[in-house]
């Protein structure tokens, strides 16, 4: 048995630890005046002797410990031990539990878990700020010795953070870092364990320290002119230009309002924000004028939006930079001197009547010419004329305010040398009124009056309407009957109004209708009046006083017509008739007039002639010899003068005629002369308004009628016809002058 035993504390010597088992003990025991001494026998035990082992032992000598031991993957381990017998195999007591401990050494270096670090900390912070917490961990055991004990140091990034020893807080080191300088930081921390001491082992990391921006830094014009130019023809809201003040922040920090310090510039030019805050849009306000003001200059002012208090003594955060706008010229069209114009004439002026003028200049040359025209759609009717070199505004035709008030014309001026420089106006003509119309009744009065209405009852109210408004015009006054003998009472209102009454007297009985003349006139100047009339039936009424029945005459006249409206049809139907009979009879005397008397009457060769001919050298087609000349005749007839402008009752015995001529010269002597000498034969002239041509012209009658024949004995033209000029050539040769040699 105890064989066995030594192999297990030889196996348990193994493993670094050594026991025994304690032999039972004896001892005597025994009472005091008892039986003799007593042996007794403890049980036995194991007792335990510790025994360490150093982890990672490397020494010179070797240690049976069966392996290397590391106390950072397993600090301790526990035995079960048992005493059996050898023999048996038996065991002889419970087994018993001991533990094996693993001495720590300093074999691990700190490491940073969450290494590498980023950080972010303001700019300007003052000194001492903290940035972040680095944290090593050392896996040695901390509860023995100095092995797990940390200390913090920089190895980099000095003199600009430092970092608490024991918790591993980095700091700011210095006041007034700034991000515009150098934003970005590169901190190595160092974590050293054995306190810091010489021998402890090391680990680092690094922390990326960022300055985030504030606002420390006041915005700043690069130049402290700027200079635009923008056409004279942009409009409002065109972009002149840009400007941008410098701002070495970041975000919000940045953004920037822009504004006009001076009066003139804010006028006529406006500046805003783009939408990224950062530069000024600088943009027309109003329209620009290169002939009234060719330059402007003005400030603008950049601020920063956002003003950290904290940092105003770096301030102000404001700049100020000049800026110049040049106007250039550009083609403009003619500018009128009033943007609309409002005229007035009186009504009823004689055409040609002045309203006004409308006046406008080139403004890139004052003295070209400006030419001027009305729209025709602006005056459809042709009322007004424009003199095209000045504008003046007349009346074509007599204006009439109750037909029309205002008159809407459309005025085009236009530059001579450019048509394509064109502008419009509006041209208000108003239309004022004067006392041309007369007076009138509101509407057509047809009323009755009972048979049975007592004297003074009222029987209608009669209104009055004047359409012209000016003075007193519109004041209307009405009259009516006067006389003790007057059948019906009017009586004037006062307000454009009169009621229309029945006497004292009542009206005698009739059968037709009374027709109550009206008078009406107005007050203005001069005054008009007019007379109408009120149509009154005298019916027969129930005692409710409608009417039951009037006189017959007054149920035979169609319903909705006067007797003084079917007056006027009557007479329109008469006139009517009138004309269309003494239409009738003058064609009929016309065409007994034109009837042919003979075949050789000379009127029957024009009334029948209905060829339009070959002009003055064509004679076949009528017989010219009807030319009488009243001059050239031969001796009157014995007995009373015949008369020239009518037909005789006996005509005269014509001559036989001798052949025929043989040239159109012949002929046309041959017709005048039996003309000249046939009394009988009114001249065609006497048919035309005038009777004769008349005398005293210089150059003598263009008529045939004066003129002579060669077989009667008359003279010639007093002047060669060939001198007349090349509009008289035909007539020259009718009269057998020479032609004009040939050129």
């Amino acid at each position: 048995m105890w064989g066995l035993v030594r192999l297990l504390l030889a196996w348990l010597g193994g493993w670094g630890c050594m026991g025994r088992l304690a032999a039972p003990a004896r001892a005597w025991a025994g009472s005091r005046g008892g039986p003799g001494p007593v042996l007794l026998r403890n049980r036995r035990s194991w007792v335990w002797n510790q025994f360490f082992v150093i982890e990672e032992y490397a020494g010179p000598e070797p240690v049976l410990i069966g392996k290397s031991l590391d106390r950072e993957e397993k600090a301790q381990y526990v035995l079960l031990a048992q005493a059996v017998d050898r023999a048996s195999n038996r065991p002889l007591e419970p087994p018993s539990e001991f533990i094996i401990k693993v001495q720590d050494i300093n074999d691990n270096p700190p490491i940073f878990p969450l290494g590498p670090y980023h950080a972010t900390v303001p700019e300007m912070s003052n000194v001492g700020t903290s940035v972040i917490q680095v944290t090593a961990h050392d896996a040695d055991d901390p509860s023995y010795g100095n092995s797990a004990k940390l200390v913090y140091t920089v190895l980099d990034g000095l003199p600009f953070f430092s970092v608490d020893p024991q918790t591993g807080v980095v700091r700011t080191a210095i006041p007034n870092m700034d991000r515009e300088t150098q934003e970005e930081f590169l901190v190595v921390i160092q974590a050293k364990d054995m306190g810091g001491h010489m021998g402890g082992l090391s680990g680092s990391t690094t922390v990326t320290v960022t300055l985030s921006d504030v606002n420390d830094n006041p915005p700043k014009f690069p130049q402290s002119l700027y200079q635009f130019s923008v056409v004279e023809t942009a409009g409002p809201g065109t972009l002149v230009g840009r400007l941008r003040a410098q701002d070495p922040d970041l975000g919000d920090n940045a953004l920037m309002a822009y504004s006009i310090l001076d009066g003139e510039g804010s006028e006529a030019f406006s500046i805003s924000t783009d939408s990224q805050g950062r530069d000024g849009l600088l943009t027309v306000r109003k329209p620009l004028d290169f002939e009234t003001r060719r330059s402007y200059s003005f400030r603008v002012e950049a601020t920063n939006t956002l003003i950290d208090p904290a940092y105003l003594r770096r301030g102000p955060f404001k700049d100020v930079a000049s800026v110049r706008v040049a106007v250039q010229d550009a083609p403009e069209p003619p500018a009128f001197t009033q943007a609309a114009y409002h005229l007035a004439v009186p009504e009823n002026k004689a055409p040609g009547t002045l309203v006004g003028q409308v006046s406008a200049s080139d403004l890139d040359s004052p003295a070209s010419p400006i030419r001027y025209s009305i729209l025709p759609h602006s005056d459809p009717e042709r009322c007004f004329s424009i003199e095209p070199e000045d504008g003046t505004i007349r009346t074509v035709v007599p204006l009439d305010r109750e037909t029309r008030v205002w008159h809407n014309l459309t005025v085009l001026a236009t530059e001579l040398d450019s048509s394509a420089q064109a502008s419009r106006v509006q041209v208000a003509i108003q239309t004022l009124d004067e006392n041309d119309n007369a007076p009138q009744l509101a509407e057509p009065y047809d009323t009755f009056v009972c048979d049975s209405a007592a004297p003074g009852q009222l029987i209608q109210v009669i209104r009055a309407l004047d359409r012209d408004e000016v003075g007193n015009s519109s004041r209307v006054s009405l009259q009516g009957p006067l006389g003790p003998d007057a059948n019906f009472t009017v009586q004037d209102n006062r307000d454009g109004s009169a009621n229309l009454l029945l006497p004292s007297r009542p009206a005698p009985p009739r059968q037709a209708p009374y027709l109550v003349p009206i008078e009406l006139w107005d007050w203005g100047q001069p005054a008009m009046s007019s007379t109408a009339t009120v149509t009154v039936s005298v019916c027969r009424c129930r005692p409710d006083g409608s009417v039951a029945s009037c006189r017959p005459e007054a149920q035979l006249s169609p319903a909705g017509l006067s007797t003084g409206a079917l007056l006027a049809i009557i007479t329109c139907v008469g006139t009517l008739l009138a004309l269309v009979v003494l239409f009738v009879a003058l064609r009929r005397q016309k065409q007994e007039a034109l009837m042919v008397l003979e075949e050789e009457d000379v009127r029957e060769n024009i009334i029948t002639y209905d060829d339009e001919g070959g002009g003055e050298e064509d004679t076949e087609a009528f017989d010219i010899s009807a030319l009488q000349n009243p001059d050239g005749a031969g001796p009157p007839n014995p007995g009373p003068p015949a008369r020239r402008d009518v037909l005789p009752r006996a005509r005269a015995p014509r001559q036989p005629r001798p052949p025929g001529p043989s040239d159109v010269a012949q002929l046309l002597a041959l017709r005048l002369r039996e003309a000249d000498d046939d009394p009988s034969v009114p001249p065609y002239d006497s048919v035309q308004v005038y009777g004769y041509e008349g005398r005293g012209s210089s150059c003598g009658s263009l008529s045939s009628l004066g003129s002579g024949s060669e077989a009667g004995g008359a003279s010639g033209p007093a002047e060669p016809l060939d001198d007349w000029g090349p509009l008289f050539r035909t007539l020259a040769e009718l009269y057998g002058a020479k032609e004009p040699p040939a050129p």
